[in-house]
């Protein structure tokens, strides 16, 4: 089992900027890739930013250009950066960790609440 711990939501002005971080804890090892997905109320959850074990990074077309995601490996950690927020990134942001075994993200963050105010 893989345990997944989200932290850095809050409150944030449009335009402003906020880093989660997803620490991961249990069997790292069969991690090949983590992600952040977001869901907004009354909308499916959505994928906004993924990375593999190799660095391979791929980005919603929503924050492209806006969002970073990078891992701390001495840590067992990734993060998210947001950069020029908007109201419609406001949404419960979940991390996700994938087994190498499968193609589908198994192991799912508690969430933080991310709520960007205009």
């Amino acid at each position: 089992q893989v345990q997944l711990v989200e932290s850095g939501g809050g409150l944030v002005q449009a335009g402003g900027s906020l880093r989660l971080s997803c620490a991961a804890s249990g069997n790292i090892f069969s991690i090949n890739a983590m992600g952040w997905y977001r869901q907004a109320p009354e909308k499916q959850r959505e994928l906004v930013a993924t990375i593999t074990n190799g660095d391979d990074t791929n980005y919603a077309d929503s924050v492209k250009g806006r969002a970073t995601i990078s891992r701390d490996n001495a840590k067992n950690t990734v993060y998210l950066q947001v950069n020029s927020l908007k109201p419609e990134d406001t949404a419960v942001y979940y991390c996700a960790a994938r087994h190498w075994a499968t193609v589908t993200y198994d192991y799912w963050g508690q969430g933080t609440q991310v709520t960007v105010s205009s």
